[in-house]
């Protein structure tokens, strides 16, 4: 079954003291396209889960987050040193006594700018088991984004089989007219010798030439390679994942022999059908950048 490059996972794992958030959701792009924001005590895992989103997903355009809500309301505030605040408004009074240079306004607030004030968190040292939690919680969001792409991916390939069929009838419907065809040419050509430029001429050589006028116009092998391709769709279809490339190729070749079709068809109705078949072909060409 193939993947669509679309999808949105998300986990949650709660802590004694925290409650660990995980958001994973890609896009699709010609190949693997990850960003990452990661809260700081993970950093040290960035590489692991990296290497894991790209194994499992091979293509797409991913953002990846995950980030620590705490729950303990003090341990969201900044900590301010306070001996270290005391300590510089009694040295900013002395120096204010002894030199008289009036002592600041607002006390608090220039003393929180100081240097050291508002004290850094203590560095936090990632333990197993807590990394445990967040991967479970990581492993969790992926494979909910993997469901959802192969929900996707399912509507994608009931879209393609619909238009692939409607390529294949659309080919069958041109082999009426490219045998009604010849006799148009031939005919065509005969009048115009006889009625309008009403010269005598050598029918055998006549014949020779429209024999080899028709088959430079010939769409036999044309509509063998595309029936070809069609077959092989559907066969790439049903091949697993990770089938986006191909398929995309497969379409180019396809077009390919669309338009030598309509090139060679010299036919009014043959070319209506070239023109449907281009347009089921430009739905299949949009679907098919989706896919995994």
């Amino acid at each position: 079954m193939i993947q669509s490059m679309t999808g949105y996972g998300k986990a949650t794992v709660e802590m004694p003291d925290k409650k660990i958030n995980v958001e994973i959701k890609s896009l699709n792009s010609k190949a693997m396209d990850l960003s990452t924001r990661i809260a700081p005590i993970y950093r040290e895992k960035e590489m692991e889960i990296r290497n894991e989103i790209a194994r499992v997903l091979e293509r797409g355009k991913v953002d990846f987050s995950l980030w620590v809500e705490k729950k303990d309301a003090d341990q969201l505030a900044t900590p301010i040193n306070q001996e270290l605040v005391l300590a510089y408004y009694h040295r900013i009074k002395e120096i204010s006594q002894a030199t008289g240079i009036p002592e600041p306004a607002d006390w608090f607030y220039n003393l929180l700018r100081l240097p050291d004030v508002m004290a850094k968190s203590e560095t936090q040292e990632l333990d197993e088991a807590e990394w445990q939690a967040a991967h479970a919680a990581i492993e969790e969001a992926i494979a909910q984004l993997v469901d959802f792409r192969k929900q996707e991916g399912a509507a994608l390939e009931r879209k393609f089989r619909e238009k692939i069929a409607n390529i294949t009838r659309l080919l069958q419907e041109v082999e009426p007219y490219e045998k009604e065809r010849v006799g148009r040419i031939k005919e065509r050509i005969t009048d115009a010798l006889e009625k309008t430029l009403s010269i005598d001429y050598d029918k055998n050589r006549l014949e020779q030439e429209l024999i080899f006028y028709i088959e430079k116009l010939d769409v036999n092998e044309e509509k063998q390679r595309l029936a070809n391709h069609l077959n092989y769709f559907i066969h790439t279809l049903e091949n697993g994942s990770g089938q986006g490339k191909k398929l995309g190729f497969i379409a180019q070749e396809m077009g390919r022999e669309i338009n030598t079709l309509g090139s060679k068809s010299n036919h009014a109705e043959m070319q209506k059908i070239v023109v449907q078949m281009k347009d089921e072909l430009e739905q299949i060409k949009e679907q098919v950048l989706n896919v995994n």
